[in-house]
C-alpha cells in the first residue's frame, strides 16, 4: 500500500507522540540522535525529521508494535509511511 505523504506525515507524527510520551524511550532517541527537547517542538513539519522517527522507532519490533497498538494501525504502516517520506525509498544496489 502507498501512502500520501500528508498521510505518512500524521501518522509520523502520531508517532512521535507515542514517543515523547514513552518515557522508557524517549531518552534513549534523545540520546542517540543528539536531538533536543526545541528540536522536537520545532521539527513537527519537517518531513526529514519525521521520517527519521520512524527510521528510530522501526529499530525495534517491541517499539513498532507499542507504537502500531496506540494508534490502532497495522503493524506494517509505520514502514509504508517511511517508506512515503523523504529518504525513505526502496534502495535499489543494481
Amino acid at each position: 500500500m502507498s501512502l500520501t505523504q500528508q498521510s505518512a506525515e500524521t501518522i509520523a507524527l502520531q508517532s512521535l507522540a507515542w514517543l515523547i510520551g514513552n518515557e522508557d524511550v524517549l531518552p534513549v532517541f534523545l540520546g542517540a540522535t543528539g536531538v533536543s527537547e526545541a528540536d522536537l517542538r520545532n521539527s513537527t513539519q519537517d518531513p526529514d525529521f519525521l521520517g527519521s522517527v520512524l527510521d528510530f522507532i522501526l529499530m525495534d519490533d517491541a517499539w513498532v508494535i507499542a507504537c502500531c497498538d496506540l494508534q490502532s494501525i497495522p503493524y506494517e504502516r509505520l514502514m509504508e509511511a517511511r517508506q512515503s517520506l523523504p529518504g525513505g525509498g526502496q534502495v535499489h544496489w543494481t
